[in-house]
C-alpha cells in the first residue's frame, strides 16, 4: 500500500470513523472481509441490471458494520449504472403510515437519489433531463416529434397504479424545458419528490389529480424503477437502514402494517411482477427473529424468511433472502486496523504512528478488556484505535505503550460499559443474549 490517499478522502474517512458513523466516501480504503456476503450481493445487482428484481435483509448487532455494508453495495450500485438511493427509518420515517410518516419516507429518498456522476444525491432533475435528452436524441434519429417519442416512452407507465399522472408531470417538465419555464420544471421535480400535500396545489400547478402519498409510496419507486430504465439506467436499488425502529414501534397494528408492507414487496419480488427493483434492508438480530414483536412476529413473512434447515455445521446459503453478516476474524481486524492507520497517514508508510507491533498489542489488550466482541462490533474499538493515533499524531515522542492501557481501560468505565450493552457486548450476558444467543455474529 504505498500509492498517496488524497487529503479530502483521507479526513472523511478518520472523521466519520471517529464519530463512530460510516464514511461516506472512501469506504474502499478500508474494506475487509466478508467477500462472500460482498459477491452474493452483487450478483443481485448484475441481476437487476437484466431487468430482475433482489430482495435481501442484512442481519447483524450494533456496530456489526451494516451500515458500512450497505453502503458499499450501493457504490457497487452506482459503478454498474444503476440508480440507488438510501434512508434511515426513525420515529418519523416508516414504510406505511396514515399521517405523512411513509410519505416522509419517500421523500427522503427522493432526495438521496444517486447516480454514477452524482453519487452525493439530488440527481432526480438529472435523471428527468437524461430522459428528455434521451428522447430528443431518438426523436432526431426517427425523424419525428419529440412529443411523440416521449409519449411513446411514457405509454408503459401508464399501465401501472399512478402511472398515467407520473407520465403527465415528466410530460409537463418537457413543456417547461421546450418553454423555458422553470417554475414548471420546478412544480414537476416537486411532485415528483413527494412535496405536494394537497391534491388542490398539484392540479393547479401540473393539471394532475392524484398527489404522492402514505399510501403510494411503494407504487411510486416501483414507477420510478422502470422510469429510470427508460432513461437509459440499469435500474433502480433501494437501500433502508435502522429497520430496527419498527420493532420497536409500540403500537402493535402499525407495526403489522409495516410488516405487511415487507411482505408486499417480498412478494412482488419473489413473485418477479417487479422490473429492475431491488431493497437491501438492514436490522438487528432482534428485528428478525423476535416473535413477540419482530418480523417472525408475522406468520406470512416468518415461513418466507425462515432460515435455510441445511445450512448447519458451518455451511452457509448466501442466496437466501437473509443475510447474517459474519464476525470479522482476527486477522481481518488487524488487516482493518493497518488500513486504517494506512488512511490515517495519507497512504504514506513512514508516517505510521504506530509499528506494527503496537497494531497486535492493541487487539490483545482490546480482547483482555472487552472479549471477542472486539472484532464482532467493531464500532467502538475503531474509534478508540483511531483517537489513539490522533494523539500520537499530534504529540510527536509521546510513547504508544502508555496510552494503550488509558485507552483501553476507558472503555471500562460507566458511559462506556452502557454503549457495551447496547452494542450487545456487555461482559454479562443478558437473558435476551441467551434467547438469541445462536443467532449472534
Amino acid at each position: 500500500m504505498t500509492s498517496p490517499i488524497r487529503p479530502k478522502d483521507r479526513d472523511s474517512v478518520v472523521q466519520a470513523l471517529r464519530a463512530g458513523v460510516v464514511p461516506r466516501v472512501g469506504q474502499y480504503l478500508i474494506q475487509v472481509g466478508r467477500a462472500q456476503e460482498i459477491d452474493s450481493l452483487m450478483k443481485d445487482i448484475d441481476r437487476l441490471a437484466d431487468g430482475g428484481t433482489g430482495f435481501r435483509l442484512v442481519i447483524g448487532e450494533y456496530g456489526s458494520g451494516k451500515t458500512f455494508f450497505l453502503n458499499l453495495v450501493r457504490s457497487i450500485a452506482l459503478e454498474k449504472k444503476l440508480v440507488a438511493t438510501t434512508a434511515d427509518l426513525n420515529p418519523d420515517r416508516r414504510l406505511q403510515a396514515s399521517d405523512g410518516k411513509a410519505r416522509s419516507l419517500y421523500a427522503e429518498l427522493s432526495k438521496n437519489l444517486s447516480t454514477r456522476t452524482k453519487p452525493d444525491g439530488g440527481a432526480l432533475p438529472g435523471i428527468v433531463e437524461k430522459f428528455i435528452y434521451t428522447a430528443t436524441t431518438e426523436a432526431k434519429e426517427a425523424n419525428l416529434g419529440v412529443d411523440a417519442i416521449i409519449a411513446k416512452k411514457l405509454s408503459r407507465l401508464s399501465e401501472m397504479v399512478n402511472g398515467y399522472d407520473f407520465a403527465k408531470v415528466i410530460e409537463a417538465y418537457w413543456r417547461g424545458h421546450q418553454d423555458s419555464n422553470e417554475q414548471l420544471k420546478a412544480n414537476a421535480i416537486r411532485w415528483l419528490r413527494g412535496e405536494f400535500t394537497t391534491k388542490t396545489d398539484a392540479r393547479a400547478a401540473l393539471g394532475v389529480r392524484t398527489i404522492i402519498d402514505d399510501a403510494s409510496v411503494y407504487d411510486q419507486l416501483k414507477l420510478l424503477s422502470v422510469f429510470v430504465r427508460l432513461c437509459g439506467f440499469a435500474g433502480l436499488l433501494v437501500c433502508l437502514d435502522e429497520m430496527v425502529n419498527l420493532y420497536k414501534l409500540s403500537n402493535s397494528q402499525a407495526r403489522n402494517a409495516n410488516y405487511e408492507q415487507i411482505l408486499r414487496i417480498l412478494n412482488d419480488v419473489l413473485q418477479g411482477t417487479t422490473e429492475g427493483l431491488g431493497f437491501v434492508l438492514g436490522g438487528t438480530p432482534e428485528f428478525l427473529l423476535d416473535t413477540r414483536r419482530g418480523l417472525y412476529s408475522y406468520a406470512a413473512l416468518q415461513s418466507r424468511l425462515a432460515e435455510n434447515t441445511f445450512a448447519k455445521d458451518g455451511l452457509v446459503d448466501y442466496q437466501h433472502p437473509v443475510i447474517r453478516l459474519s464476525s470479522l476474524s482476527q486477522e481481518d481486524f488487524l488487516v482493518l486496523l493497518q488500513k486504517i492507520q494506512h488512511v490515517f497517514a495519507f497512504g504514506d508508510p513512514k508516517k505510521y504512528p504506530l509499528p506494527d507491533e503496537a497494531l497486535t498489542a492493541f487487539m490483545a489488550h482490546c480482547h483482555e478488556r472487552i472479549g471477542e466482541a472486539y472484532f464482532r462490533t467493531p464500532r467502538t474499538t475503531i474509534t478508540s484505535f483511531v483517537n489513539l493515533l490522533a494523539v500520537l499524531q499530534q504529540n510527536p515522542g509521546t510513547e504508544w505503550r502508555s496510552l494503550l492501557s488509558a485507552v483501553t481501560i476507558a472503555q471500562d468505565d460507566g458511559a462506556a460499559r452502557e454503549a457495551a450493552l447496547e452494542l450487545g457486548t456487555a461482559v454479562a450476558p443478558s437473558a435476551r443474549d441467551d434467547e438469541f444467543a445462536k443467532f449472534k455474529l
